[in-house]
C-alpha cells in the first residue's frame, strides 16, 4: 500500500542524489569519444595553443590610434590522425587547414581620459596559416 508519499520523498532525510552534469572521464578521451558518436569531432584533428598579437586599433569614442594585444587560439593541424576514424573523418581531416580565432571581440582604451571599451571591427575573426 502507498502512504501517499511519491518515491522522492520517501527518500531518507540527508540522501544525496547521484550527480548527473559534467561529463566522465571517458568521454574526454578523443578515440573513446569517436567510437561511441561514430563522428570525430573537429578539435580532434587540431593542437590548440594560445598567443598574443600586436595590432593598431583606434578607438572609436576618441579616436585615438594605439597598439593593443590581441588574443588569438591557434589550431595547428596535427602530423597525422588517431585511431578510431572511419573514411568520413579522414576525409574531413585531408581537407583540414590550421587556422586562428580572434579570442578578444572588445578592448579598453588606453587613452587615461577615454578608458572606454570599444568592438574591434577591423579585424578578421578567422585567419588560415
Amino acid at each position: 500500500m502507498s502512504s501517499g508519499k511519491s518515491e522522492r520523498q520517501a527518500a531518507a532525510p540527508g540522501a544525496v542524489k547521484p550527480r548527473t552534469t559534467g561529463r566522465s572521464r571517458r568521454w574526454r578521451s578523443p578515440s573513446l569519444r569517436a567510437k561511441i558518436n561514430g563522428v570525430m569531432e573537429e578539435r580532434d584533428f587540431f593542437d590548440e595553443s594560445e598567443t598574443l598579437k600586436q595590432a593598431n586599433l583606434n578607438c572609436l569614442h576618441c579616436h585615438q590610434s594605439e597598439t593593443y594585444e590581441i588574443r588569438w587560439l591557434v589550431r595547428t593541424k596535427k602530423k597525422a590522425l588517431r585511431g578510431g576514424a572511419d573514411e568520413r573523418d579522414r576525409a574531413r581531416f585531408a581537407n583540414a587547414r590550421s587556422y586562428m580565432l580572434r579570442r578578444d571581440d572588445v578592448m579598453q582604451c588606453k587613452n587615461p581620459r577615454c578608458k572606454k571599451r570599444f568592438e574591434i571591427s577591423g579585424l578578421q575573426s578567422v585567419v588560415f596559416i
